[in-house]
């Protein structure tokens, strides 16, 4: 019997004749958590769909050998009777039913024909103790619970399919760092089960910590295999392998990049709860930035740093805001998002596939989406060509890879994707950039990348607001950062002052204030 319970030899994918996967090899080992890294379109998640049967059979070449059977998937539930088991970064669970109902979905309990209900929500509760929910009220309705709850039951479910190999693409992309320590805790425990699994992920440091072995594919193939017993395991090897060089500075030095005067300023600014007039969200904010300044903003899960930004950017969250907001010395009322970019304010979202882009649509459309009424339009008649020469020139300018500008946005890859998030706002000419998790769920190369596109934004006399939970990536990119907990500005930090235990500091200080 062959020593992998998973072998993929020789697998190649074309979409439009691109190869996407040009003769890739895997080979996975029973009870190991293997991780699988590499640039955003790399070709990681285009493989696991080879592996799972969302590409079936027929449209790729190359063989599939599980537990020694050449396996030929023609759907999802092929690769599930064999105990093949995806969990995709985008969750499949259906909101408004029970916790008990997705865990089965499509794997019903049934009896004569009929669900059965008693016997669903006991293994439901079964199943939740094994990730650790035992105290969830398996009848509530999956959309009263966190991201990193749900990340959860999406695990219960596929152990209810008798998973014998789970993959994991992305799964702590959206979670806190609780949330994401618990979730490779859990994957240690499965491993411990005899259970097998696949990860990919751009958090090198979690792959590092949990990983048996990495799988590195580049431009559509497999570059090497490391092992945690014999090879290095460090961040700087792996990136090596992904990237093709060494990558000595992950934050590029913002050089010749004189500050001026303050542009960007908010006074005294209250906001509350949306759906509760009596709960204070936001309280007595003051922050400043100048003209080729970067500031951030850094804090906890929960400390009202992206309810910071949405309230500002034209009142998109909160009620009762009152408060002071200053562009370039002159007061301006912002009370809806078409205020905010008349009066060069700009917001990317932490969540670009919702907040973003228009994924159906193409390059061009999205790019020039919010800038179409003030720059491409005459008269209520959009001027096509410029757009289209505008587009290609931010297509270059910013590195999108793709080979055409009509191409729709939803075939790119994360990190392409949030750079045509970021040129679609560059292109409204603000002066005022907000960027909120600029960098969530890309590989490190496109980090460095966007980093770059925020250096030349500030050289170019724009003020830059970056929210981040990665704290080395605010020290990094930052001149100043404001700490904010519960609420409220905990601490203001400059220079070599930034640093993750001054932050923690701020943070701990201002929660004894609190408790005092």
């Amino acid at each position: 019997m062959s020593e992998y319970i998973l072998e993929m030899n020789h697998i190649v994918k074309e979409f439009s004749g691109v190869r996407a996967l040009n003769d890739v090899n895997l080979k996975v080992k029973p009870g190991e958590i293997m991780a699988i890294c590499g640039e955003n379109g790399a070709g990681k998640s285009t493989l696991m769909n080879v592996l799972s049967g969302v590409y079936p059979y027929g449209e790729y070449t190359g063989d599939i050998v599980y537990k020694g059977e050449v396996c030929k998937f023609h759907s999802i539930k092929d690769s599930e009777r064999k105990g093949i088991v995806i969990i995709h970064q985008e969750l499949a669970l259906s909101p408004f039913l029970s916790i008990a109902e997705n865990v089965f979905i499509g794997n019903e309990r049934k009896k004569g024909g009929m669900i059965d209900w008693t016997a669903t929500r006991r293994e439901a509760q079964e199943l939740l103790a094994r990730v650790g929910l035992e105290h969830e009220n398996v009848n509530v309705p999956v959309n009263s619970l966190g991201v990193g709850k749900q990340q959860l039951i999406e695990i219960a479910k596929a152990l209810g399919k008798k998973a014998d190999l789970l993959i994991l693409d992305e799964p702590t992309a959206a979670l806190n760092d609780k949330e994401s320590a618990q979730l490779l805790e859990l994957m240690l425990q499965l491993k411990a089960q005899g259970m097998t699994c696949i990860i990919i992920s751009h958090k090198l440091n979690e792959i590092s910590y949990v990983a048996d072995s990495i799988t590195i594919i580049r431009d559509g193939q497999t570059i090497e295999t490391l092992d945690k017993k014999t090879d290095d395991f460090s961040e700087d090897r792996i990136i090596k392998g992904m990237v093709g060089r060494e990558l000595t500075n992950r934050y590029p030095k913002r050089e010749n990049c004189p500050i001026g005067d303050v542009i960007f300023e908010v006074k005294d600014w209250n906001v509350y709860h949306p759906d509760d007039s009596t709960r204070h969200i936001l309280k007595d904010i003051n922050i400043q930035v100048r003209a080729g300044e970067v500031v951030g903003l850094a804090g906890l899960m929960g400390a009202g740093r992206t309810e910071l930004a949405m309230s500002l950017f034209g009142h998109s969250y909160g009620q009762k805001i009152t408060g002071e907001i200053k562009i370039n010395g002159k007061h301006v009322d912002l009370k809806n998002v078409r205020q905010a970019i008349n009066n060069k304010l700009a917001y990317v979202s932490e969540d670009r596939k919702t907040y973003g882009l228009v994924l159906i649509d193409s390059i061009k459309f999205n790019m020039t989406l919010s800038a179409l009424r003030n720059f491409f339009s005459r008269k209520g008649i959009v001027d096509q060509q410029s757009e289209a020469v505008k587009a290609e020139e931010y297509r270059q300018r910013i590195n999108v890879k793709t080979t055409s500008v009509e191409q729709a946005v939803g075939a790119l890859s994360g990190g392409n994707q949030q750079k045509v998030v970021l040129a679609k706002w560059m292109l409204t000419q603000p002066d005022v950039l907000i960027l909120d998790e600029p960098t969530r769920g890309i590989d490190v190369g496109a980090k460095y990348e966007i980093y770059c596109v925020i250096n030349e934004l500030a050289k170019s006399g724009k003020a830059v607001v970056i929210i981040s939970s990665e704290m080395p990536e605010i020290i990094g990119t930052c001149d100043r950062t404001y700490v904010l907990n519960e609420g409220e500005i905990a601490g203001e930090l400059s220079g070599d002052e930034i640093t993750q235990e001054a932050i923690m500091g701020c943070i701990m200080a201002h929660n004894r204030k609190g408790d005092a």
